[in-house]
């Protein structure tokens, strides 16, 4: 579709992924490989695209949730591991082995399930160890079970890793926390080598665990959000700055103007009633878009003519109104930024508006808005 006769779109450069890529290996050992986050359709942004540019960049290891996003890659002819973070079930497995995917191995009943099956060959997989954030795989200290895993016959471990729940806090007892959770990954990592077994690649750290918690002796970083230039949140503890470049802009077009005299309301509920005669401007872009309702009624901007303009009255399914009173050149067709690297309508201050985090609001854009990719 052309960028000239959109609805509403998405701008994603790709260019800025390549700056960002160069930022972050800048912070890293040259011993430590980058394992690109692609889950949830690359946080919205097109992981087959983005895969593809990663490719050109060096980048052969990749992290997406579920078994289609995987076998998604691979129909698109993405190169290197894909190793995939969630639970697969049991009868899907051979479609792992198929698309040539590494899976998670999530916990010890996981494995032995696996283990009683007539594989053709091993099953590819990474151990997922539990080190206190109690959301998925066998616990550090489980060396009964963990020593059966590893043992296992028809697995071939190629990794092991952890998470880290709160290596994103400057709070003292999370970074604590965070502390304890290494200690515990290093103590299972060193009983396990001990033991003779194979443990593959090691990892731990994510983006903010890759900010916070460096000099780390593991064989990846997994980097989602910071790939796209973008942070969490705007509150996020981070103990290295970055010069990271935004990659994406979500805009649409001006649809009507009219002009609405004092006392006059605006939109669904009439919650916005105005104080004085203006310009009101409709805008076609709305909630089934992925431009959060929760932003009806709060400060949300946008840009109309490179100028600020404040988001009225309550968020509907396809359209938003913007108030462009002082904005004199705002005409029908006119695009509209709704995120970009303008301070006032960067993701990390929508996000907050809204009252969510950037990966849950960008992960939620619509379908029906195009992608499109500038390189």
């Amino acid at each position: 579709m052309q960028l000239e006769v959109s609805r509403a779109w998405i701008e994603i450069d790709l260019k800025n992924i390549e700056h960002n890529i160069k930022e972050i290996k800048k912070i890293l050992s040259p011993k430590t490989k980058i394992m690109a986050v692609l889950k949830a359709d690359a946080y919205g942004l097109g992981a087959t695209e983005i895969a593809k540019k990663l490719n050109t960049l060096g980048i052969y290891d990749f992290a997406v949730a579920t078994l289609e996003e995987g076998i998604s890659l691979r129909k698109s002819k993405i190169l290197g591991n894909v190793l995939l973070f969630g639970y697969t079930p049991i009868k899907f497995l051979s479609l792992v082995q198929e698309y040539d995917l590494i899976q998670t191995i999530t916990d010890y009943e996981y494995a032995e399930k696996i283990g009683k099956l007539n594989l053709i060959k091993k099953l590819k997989c990474h151990v997922k160890i539990d080190t206190g954030m109690n959301r998925m795989g066998e616990k550090y200290n489980a060396f009964s079970h963990l020593n059966k895993i590893y043992k296992n016959e028809k697995l071939e471990i190629l990794g092991t890793f952890s998470h880290l729940c709160t290596s994103d806090s400057k709070e003292t007892k999370d970074k604590q926390f965070t502390e304890q959770q290494i200690n515990h990954f290093n103590t299972c990592i060193q009983m396990l080598k001990d033991h003779g077994l194979v443990i593959g690649n090691t990892h731990i750290q994510s983006s903010y665990g890759m900010l916070n918690y460096q000099d780390l002796p593991y064989d990846y970083v997994r980097i989602g959000i910071l790939l796209f230039g973008i942070h969490s949140a705007k509150n996020f503890y981070k103990k290295i700055s970055l010069d990271l470049k935004p990659v994406c802009k979500v805009k649409a077009r001006i649809t009507s103007i009219k002009t609405i005299e004092t006392g006059e309301t605006v939109g669904y509920g009439r919650t916005y009633k105005a104080e004085k005669k203006g310009k009101i401007a409709s805008v076609s872009i709305g909630y089934a878009d992925g431009y959060p309702r929760s932003l009806s009624n709060t400060k949300a901007m946008v840009l109309v003519c490179n100028t600020y303009a404040k988001v009225i009255g309550k968020i509907c399914m396809d359209q938003i109104m913007v108030d462009v009173s002082d904005i004199k050149e705002a005409k029908v067709g006119d695009i509209v930024t709704l995120i970009g690297d303008n301070p006032i309508v960067q993701a990390e201050e929508i996000a907050r508006l809204a009252g969510t985090i950037t990966p849950e609001l960008l992960s939620r854009l619509g379908k029906r808005l195009p992608r499109i990719y500038k390189d």
